[in-house]
């Protein structure tokens, strides 16, 4: 999977849990560990550490915590 769509797929994620109360970076890393592979939330971990660009904050820091 191209770093774009996960880009993308994780800004989505962020855009529902950014509007709800709590910690969105919390919940968006739980939704990360329940229901993607590992192989993309390893690919997603790397594109962060690349520099992360086109990541919403929260995914950033969501990233963090998986």
């Amino acid at each position: 999977m191209s770093p774009d769509k996960l880009v993308r797929m994780a800004n989505q994620i962020a855009a529902f849990f950014d509007t709800q109360p709590g910690d969105a970076a919390e919940k968006i890393a739980a939704h990360l560990r329940d229901y993607w592979e590992p192989e993309m939330r390893a690919r997603l971990v790397a594109h962060v550490a690349a520099g992360g660009e086109g990541l919403k904050p929260s995914v950033r820091a969501a990233v963090a915590l998986i």
